[in-house]
C-alpha cells in the first residue's frame, strides 16, 4: 500500500485516478488543484508517491517537481500529461520524475507504474 498525493487541475481526473487506487489498497493522503497547493500538501503530508499533471494554472507540474525535490531529493513524483506533450515529459524525467503517465490511461498502467516505483 502507498500513500498517493493526486495534483491535477481537473477534479474528474482526481475522482477516476482516487477511485482506481483506493480500490487497489492505495490511501490517497492528499489532493491538489495546482502546483503550489501540491508543494504545501507535500511538506505537510510527505507522501510515497505524487501524481502530477503536468499543465496546471499558476505552478505548473514542472515547476511543483522541482520545487518538492528541493524539499525532498528522495521524492517519488510521476507526471501526467495529455498526448502530444512528450517534449514536456523528457523535461519532466531530466529534472527527476521517477515515471510518467499519458492521459487517458488505464487503471492498469496508472498500478503498474505504482507498483514499479513501491519495488525500487
Amino acid at each position: 500500500m502507498a500513500r498517493i498525493m493526486i495534483v491535477d487541475d481537473l477534479a474528474f481526473i482526481k475522482v477516476v485516478q482516487r477511485d482506481i487506487l483506493e480500490k487497489h489498497g492505495h490511501e490517497v493522503v492528499a489532493d491538489a488543484s495546482n502546483g503550489q497547493e501540491a508543494i504545501e500538501n507535500y511538506v505537510q503530508t510527505k507522501p510515497d508517491i505524487v501524481l502530477m499533471d503536468i499543465t496546471m494554472p499558476e505552478v505548473n507540474g514542472l515547476e511543483a517537481l522541482q520545487k518538492i525535490l528541493e524539499i525532498d531529493p528522495n521524492a517519488n513524483v510521476v507526471m501526467c500529461s495529455a498526448l502530444g506533450q512528450q517534449n514536456l515529459i523528457v523535461e519532466a524525467i531530466e529534472k527527476g520524475a521517477k515515471d510518467f503517465i499519458v492521459k487517458p490511461f488505464t487503471p492498469e498502467r496508472l498500478l503498474a507504474v505504482i507498483d514499479k516505483i513501491l519495488g525500487q
